[in-house]
């Protein structure tokens, strides 16, 4: 009887400890393993919801669903560009502070454009092409992707991968280990010799394979039946651009080469296949230390600017793009465990609605003509104050004045601005014309006051913002649209996430993109990036 006694009180005591063990297998970590960041250009909130009967349950409703939503998260800055806004993203900053003040910048010390990434003291790795003379080199600031290298000393890895430059290179910031992108002129996945030397093995492999090669194949015919996207406008409207060699801008559609695939969903696929493999021949997140994956989906961007955000090709891009996602989120649960990962989304940037397309419903909207304003605006500056170029150059709806010309003729600065604002309020898509080095005069909002203050960089900005009305943009075509703006429409973005300790939660109290890099800096107990302005979410995690 007393053996008996004893056999049981072992294998109870033995019950226990495999109970403990199995709980403790399955229990959250103190930190994840691997962090995903996931960026989609050009997407604005609404799309979450607009499109949320046709999505399948593993991508976005399930970011939505297992996560936490927060519903009404903004840019605080403006221009709202793309590298400008996975700078944003990953540094928790602001033009103002990291530099990156554009997709491109007028240089007034060089006299020539900048490119946000450009770097030509580096050279190509993964092609003969010039589309590898990249690098963070403009960016003032650390990302909250270097603070985690620095944090253990660099045990962390850290890989950015996108089919644009800046979307891969800003995210991964100065310390990464590796930064992807994708190459149009080749078709294959690229990096610079400010990473590396020589493309790895496996992504050597992986280019002769020519995987792009197999969509360039494919034509792009609707996912769903085409009656079934009532959602959007009907197929073949005049407000949207055909791709390069085609006539009309209707279903099936075919990639010509490389650089179009760009603008059909199989850029987003491209990439999520490459991310995958980055994952498995990296190892990314098996290590000591926490690791982060930076993905950017780009397409989206290319579709939404060509076809406009009410078009069937918008909508089917983004049917797609859930199913990339739902894939990439069930092999992160194969790979490491959904406990393991932490996950956020959201986007560099969301969209106006196609010019003509608001008139066409009676919503006020219009077109600029920059080119023929600008060239009218000095002929206007030339009779009133003699032969010159007194603006000396135009870029993301700043006017640079030509400070040399001023001293020269002796014209105080404060008359050439009067006479330019003078001049362009005469424009109907104009709505204010204001002096960047005098933002406490503008007739303008707190909160929009304070958008310029925050977009505007003291070396990298112009002198003048022309702030545009409400649905108003450059250009002077019918088709297509864009992003830039000051506007809801441009500011409100998604942000989701899952994951790691995250609770399935939402909050609709006003979060900013800047928040992102200082809530994982708290999450993952690391100094955050040194110039970022951004506050800790609240009730994100158990």
């Amino acid at each position: 009887m007393k053996k008996y006694l004893t056999l049981t009180i072992v294998l109870l005591l033995m019950s226990f400890v495999n109970l403990f063990a199995q709980k403790s297998s399955n229990a959250t970590p103190e930190k994840p393993k691997l962090v995903v960041g996931i960026v989609v250009d050009q997407m604005r909130y609404d799309y979450l919801y607009r499109y949320i009967n046709k999505y399948s349950e593993g991508g976005f409703k399930r970011l939505m669903k297992e996560g936490f939503n927060c519903k009404n998260n903004h840019y605080s800055y403006v221009p709202t560009y793309t590298g400008p806004g996975h700078a944003s993203v990953y540094t928790g900053s602001v033009p103002s502070i990291n530099g990156i003040a554009g997709n491109d910048w007028y240089d007034r010390y060089s006299k020539k454009s900048v490119y946000c990434a450009e770097d030509t003291s580096v050279v190509t790795v993964g092609s003969n092409s010039k589309a590898g003379l990249m690098s963070p080199k403009n960016l003032l600031v650390t990302t909250i992707t270097d603070q985690l290298r620095l944090s253990n000393n660099f045990g962390s890895r850290v890989i950015g991968v996108s089919q644009k430059d800046r979307g891969s290179i800003l995210p991964a910031g100065h310390t990464a280990n590796a930064s992807y992108w994708f190459d149009s002129s080749s078709g294959n996945w690229i990096t610079s010799s400010f990473y590396m030397n020589e493309l790895p093995k496996w992504v050597q492999i992986i280019n002769e394979k020519r995987p792009a090669d197999e969509f360039l194949k494919q034509s792009w015919t609707t996912l769903l039946p085409i009656e079934q996207y009532s959602e959007s406008t009907s197929d073949d409207q005049p407000f949207e651009r055909a791709l390069p060699g085609e006539e009309k801008p209707v279903f099936p559609h075919k990639a010509a080469n490389y650089e179009v695939l760009r603008t059909t969903p199989w850029g987003n696929a491209i990439t999520k296949n490459f991310a995958i493999e980055i994952l498995k021949n990296e190892q990314l997140g098996k290590g000591k230390f926490t690791d982060f994956l930076a993905v950017s989906f780009s397409s989206t961007d290319y579709v939404g600017h060509s076809f406009g955000p009410n078009s069937i090709e918008a909508e089917d891009t983004y049917l797609r793009l859930d199913k990339d996602i739902a894939e990439l989120l069930s092999y992160l649960d194969s790979y490491l465990g959904k406990e393991n990962v932490l996950v956020f989304l959201t986007a560099d940037h969301g969209v106006a609605n196609v010019a003509a397309y608001n008139t066409s419903v009676k919503i006020p909207a219009g077109l600029t003509d920059d080119r023929k304003a600008i060239k009218a605006l000095g002929t206007f500056l030339n009779e009133k104050l003699g032969d010159g170029k007194w603006i000396e150059y135009a870029i993301n709806d700043q006017l640079y004045l030509n400070t040399n010309l001023l001293k020269e003729k002796n014209v105080a600065y404060e008359t050439v601005f009067s006479l330019t604002k003078e001049f362009l309020m005469q424009l109907d898509g104009v709505a204010n014309v204001i002096d960047i080095h005098n933002l406490s005069d503008a007739l303008v909002t707190d909160y929009q006051l304070t958008m310029i203050r925050n977009g505007m960089n003291a070396k990298r900005s112009g002198d003048i913002y022309v702030l545009e009305r409400p649905n108003w943009m450059s250009g002077s075509k019918i088709q297509g649209t864009t992003h830039g703006s000051i506007y809801n429409n441009d500011t409100h973005v998604p942000l989701l996430w899952y994951g790691w300790s995250i609770l399935p939660k939402s909050t609709i109290q006003r979060t900013q993109i800047v928040d992102i890099s200082a809530t994982l800096a708290a999450l993952l107990e690391i100094q955050e990036p040194n110039g970022c302005v951004g506050i800790p979410i609240q009730g994100l995690t158990k």
